[in-house]
């Protein structure tokens, strides 16, 4: 036989997809596998896969299987792992608290049955005798009837606690801390970092008696305004002095107590019907009132040690003269919205350039003109 029959028995075989014999003119093959080899020779790549002999390799291995080394299943079991991860879209533990605004926590608590804690406040102070006919004839005015409701309100807020399972009073203390401190992330309601914001301990509620969830709302009004903001963030910076730190909160707190005192007083009585609203005022006065306060301590090197006396006299110029603090918080927040009021530098004066200066300044109640009808009284 030829070689050209040879081919042609080859070329026939394959097509077949079988080997029936080997062509003459070659060594016979040891094997299955040489027999294999031998006759996919001169056969196009493309051809392979559509080959009988090729179908029939692959589909009987005799068992055999590739060697893989441990390093590369290992791999492959950790890429697998990896895709069969699915993300949590749904869980939202993990999201932080939204920011809530004064309005909106306000809101909350107007909503809410509070009946059980407005059982326990007392609107006014109660005065007998010779007080209370001092009281009648040259004490300031009574709050008019439509106001005392809002009044009620907000001296049934200040008996009311802090719930750490109420998720608005946990926004309202996240919202204070992010503002306070700038972080974009939340913190826990119990722990050691509400001791740098001012508070005694790692658990804010036990530092709110005397004053309950007001004294959160007023320093939630104090860091949500634009304004008042930047005086926060500035006496929160000075209650961090290396010489007359304070704390920052706690102090907050203690000037909300002054603000109860002063309504229940009826010392925001006038300004109150002036104006035909309660919580406004009130939240104003509690701003100009530690506004002062910061501006007694920075000026008058006061610290820790002089906190009870400042307190003291804070109060009695609170209740004597609120007008004039709120007129301060007027002009300093006018100041701020002209870029002319920083607690940090010297305020700026209009035709000639201020002095440069690392001391706080404010627009405190001694820097206002005499009023005639109002007195001062020395802190």
């Amino acid at each position: 036989m030829n070689e050209k029959s040879c081919s042609f028995h080859n070329e026939e075989e394959l097509r077949d997809g079988q080997v029936k014999s080997v062509p003459a003119g070659n060594s016979p093959p040891k094997d299955k596998d040489s027999s294999a080899l031998l006759a996919f020779r001169g056969i196009p790549i493309s051809e392979l896969k559509n080959h009988g002999l090729l179908r029939a390799l692959t589909a009987d291995a005799n068992g055999w299987a590739p060697v893989v080394s441990p390093e590369v299943l290992r791999a492959q079991e950790e890429w697998e792992a990896v895709q069969n991860i699915q993300p949590d879209t749904g869980s939202q533990t993990d999201q932080p608290a939204q920011l809530i605004s004064f309005s909106e926590a306000l809101q909350h608590f107007q909503t809410i049955d509070l009946s059980s804690f407005k059982k326990r406040i007392q609107p006014t102070i109660r005065r007998t005798g010779l007080a209370a006919l001092r009281h009648c004839l040259f004490g300031p005015p009574k709050l008019h009837q439509g106001l005392r409701e809002e009044r009620d309100l907000v001296l049934t807020i200040a008996q009311c606690g802090l719930d750490s399972q109420d998720p608005t009073h946990g926004r309202v203390l996240k919202t204070i801390y992010k503002k306070l401190t700038g972080s974009k992330f939340d913190c826990a309601l119990h722990g050691d970092h509400w001791e740098d914001l001012g508070f005694q301990g790692a658990n804010p509620a036990t530092d709110l008696r005397g004053a309950g969830f007001l004294a959160l709302l007023h320093l939630l009004y104090l860091v949500m305004d634009s304004k008042t903001l930047l005086m926060a963030q500035e006496i929160f910076r000075l209650s961090h002095h290396h010489i007359q730190q304070f704390p920052f909160c706690l102090m907050s707190v203690n000037i909300t107590r002054i603000a109860i005192q002063a309504l229940r007083e009826e010392c925001l009585s006038r300004e109150c019907n002036r104006q035909q609203k309660v919580i406004p005022v009130v939240n104003s006065f509690y701003a100009a009132t530690f506004l002062h306060l910061a501006h007694i301590w920075k000026t008058q090197q006061k610290t820790i040690a002089d906190s009870g006396f400042v307190l003291k006299d804070l109060e009695v110029l609170a209740k004597k003269s609120p007008r004039r603090l709120l007129k301060t918080l007027e002009i300093y927040l006018a100041g701020v919205s002209k870029g002319q009021t920083s607690l940090l530098g010297a305020q700026k004066c209009c035709g000639a350039a201020a002095p440069h200066s690392k001391d706080l300044t404010f627009t405190g109640v001694c820097d206002l003109p005499p009023h005639s009808s109002e007195g001062m009284w020395p802190v």
